[in-house]
Order: C-alpha cells, then sequence, then structure tokens
C-alpha cells in the first residue's frame, strides 16, 4: 500500500512540474510526456517487424518514426483533455526485434526468389513461419505482462502480422470481445505468398482465437476473391463496410453519424481496434508498404473513435500498424503520431464508468 502511495505522490510531482504547453521536450517519452512505463495507464508496446511486406518496405521503421514525431503535438485535446495525466508511455524499442527482422527478410527474399519460379523451398517457408510464431510468442508474453499489471496496451508496428500475438494474450483476460478493423485490405487470405502468418493473413488467423466473438472491417477497398467468398461464408462473424459501400451511402445523403452507428452496433461491449494507416487517404501514409486510392481523413476516423465510446463501448487495446517514414522526411510518423494519440486518450476514456 505505501509503495503505491509513493508512485502515486511521484506521478503528482511530474504532473505539476510538467508544462503541458511546452511539452515537446526531447529528453522525455512519447508525445513529450514525463512518465515511464510503470507510472503509467497506457502502454505502448513497439513491435519494429516486416518480414513478411511484400510491396514496399520500412514498416519496421514505423514505432521509431511515430516516437520522434510524437515530440511536437499538442496535448489538449477537446474530447478528453486531461487524459494525458494518467500517463502514456512507450516501452523501449527492441533492437534485437528489429535486427532479427531484417535477417528473416532476408530469408523471404531467398523463399519467395523460388516461389514465383514456382518451386517451394519447404525447408525454408518452414523455417520463416517458426521465426513469425516466435515473434507472435514474444508479443503475447510482452503484451500479457502489462495487461497483467492493469495497463491498457496499444501495439505500434511493424506490418499488421505482429497484432495476432496481443489478440491471443487478450483471449486470456476477456471471454468475449470483438475487432474493429481498419484498413485498405481485408487482410483475411488463409496464407499469402505460402506463408502462413503473412501480414495478408492476420485476420484469418484472428478469427481461429475462440474469444473473438466478432471482426467488423471498415474502410477496405482491396480484397481477393478468396478474401470476398470467406467473408460471405462467415456473415455470423464477419461485418465488411467497403469503402465503396460507405462512400456510396455518403453520396445518397446518409449521414455519416448514421453510417458510424451502424458500424458500432455489430459490435460486443469490448472492442479492440486494429488500424492499419493505410486506411487513410494516401496522402497522409504515402509511404505505407501497399497503399491504395480512397480511404478516410483523419478526422473521420476520429469521429469513428468517438462513436465508439459514445455509445458505451469499451476500447480493451489497440494497435497501430504499417506506417513507414519513407525517404523523404516524417511526415507518415507525424500523422501516425496522431492516429496513436486520439487512441490512446479514446481507450483511457472508454474505460470510465458511466
Amino acid at each position: 500500500m505505501e509503495n503505491n502511495l509513493d508512485k502515486k505522490k511521484i506521478l503528482e510531482e511530474k504532473i505539476a512540474n510538467f508544462n503541458p504547453n511546452e511539452n515537446g521536450v526531447t529528453c522525455h517519452g512519447i508525445f513529450g510526456l514525463p512518465f515511464n512505463v510503470e507510472e503509467s495507464k497506457v502502454v505502448l508496446v513497439p513491435v519494429p517487424w516486416e518480414a513478411t511486406t511484400s510491396y514496399k518496405g520500412g514498416a519496421s521503421e514505423g514505432p521509431k518514426a511515430i516516437l520522434d514525431a510524437s515530440q511536437q503535438i499538442d496535448l489538449h485535446d477537446l474530447v478528453n483533455p486531461t487524459a494525458w495525466k494518467e500517463g502514456i508511455a512507450m516501452a523501449d524499442i527492441p533492437t534485437d526485434i528489429f535486427y532479427k527482422n531484417k535477417l528473416v527478410k532476408e530469408k523471404v527474399g531467398k523463399y519467395l526468389d523460388k516461389y514465383f519460379e514456382k518451386e517451394i523451398d519447404k525447408g525454408l517457408q518452414d523455417e520463416i513461419n517458426a521465426e513469425c510464431i516466435e515473434l507472435n510468442d514474444y508479443v503475447k508474453e510482452t503484451t500479457g505482462k502489462f495487461l497483467k499489471e492493469g495497463k491498457i496496451v496499444g501495439l505500434v508496428g511493424g506490418e499488421h502480422s505482429v497484432s495476432l500475438g496481443y489478440l491471443e494474450a487478450l483471449s486470456s483476460k476477456y471471454k468475449d470481445f470483438g475487432i474493429l478493423h481498419i484498413d485498405a485490405h481485408s487482410d483475411l487470405r488463409q496464407a499469402y505468398e505460402g506463408l502462413e502468418y503473412s501480414h495478408a493473413s492476420i485476420f484469418y488467423n484472428a478469427l481461429k482465437i475462440k474469444n473473438v466473438s466478432k471482426l467488423v472491417q471498415v474502410g477496405v477497398r482491396d480484397f481477393c476473391e478468396e478474401e470476398y467468398n470467406f467473408v460471405e461464408n462467415n456473415k455470423k462473424k464477419i461485418s465488411l463496410f467497403t469503402d465503396y459501400e460507405i462512400k456510396k451511402d455518403l453520396f445518397e445523403g446518409k449521414s455519416l453519424k448514421k453510417i458510424f452507428n451502424d458500424i458500432i452496433s455489430e459490435l460486443p461491449e469490448n472492442v479492440y481496434i486494429s488500424f492499419d494507416i493505410d486506411g487513410l487517404i494516401p496522402n497522409l501514409c504515402s509511404n505505407t508498404g501497399t497503399p491504395v486510392p480512397g480511404g478516410f481523413t483523419l478526422e473521420e476516423v476520429t469521429f469513428l473513435f468517438e462513436t465508439i465510446q459514445s455509445k458505451g463501448k469499451k476500447i480493451i487495446g489497440f494497435d497501430l500498424c504499417e506506417v513507414a517514414p519513407g525517404k523523404e522526411g516524417e511526415w507518415d510518423g507525424n500523422v501516425g503520431a496522431r492516429v496513436l494519440y486520439k487512441l490512446c486518450l479514446l481507450a483511457l476514456k472508454s474505460q470510465k464508468k458511466k
């Protein structure tokens, strides 16, 4: 008890000595905040992994790009202005994962050279899948530890495949939860390029988790026949709101509020948000691995997050994936940091008792 009181006092002193109007102190943590992981309510777990990316690379550099860009974000938010005082911190970026990713990505390159020549290197295929399972185990163990400590955990990728371990960890805490998936892609392939744990298979794998009762996909505008048929054959468990259908409703006079209310009504009480940055319009994420025309503005997805909270849903966790800084600057990291901050604030607010 005394230890908890000491921690509370230290936190109060940090808040009292912190100037939120001049928060961009680079020696501080994410968003320029002075908190460490232990004293923060929200803990962000970076996973610099992009071993199975199939188009452009760079997602493994996403966590650092977001951290660097986050320092200059103003903290005052109209929906939840004082939430930052509850503590938000990012765990250290694991350099061992970053460098292991490079080695596995080289293996994937060798494997694909043969794959595209219609030759499957079964040994290399099994080796890559095993490396991905090991990465999932790391994510499950790391996020599970913070969940046991009562933290709200946000995962910062990396490619989208990194979310699987966290979803498995959440299934140990929650008997029933839904996934709100915002993305340009459906990511429902049974395997992609022969790799079972590809970024393109994350939600096919996620639906194997018994406690995931519903997958609601929003803004999707690229999917293959296999994925479309999978959705059609699993309508009780999957609801798909494509970008085309959402825009069509808007063009025909339906309000965005009504569209988002209909989307959120498909979700159970406990909600996990899985956000691929390419769910946004491409000029907000031009360096992401697989950009697609169409998508949401930042204001639209913020309104979607707020709708989840206003409908009484509880955000039990979230991820932000596929942010890649690119060569020409930090714009993608800047946008990613702003999405991440909104996710942190709304997750905090959604867990308050009504």
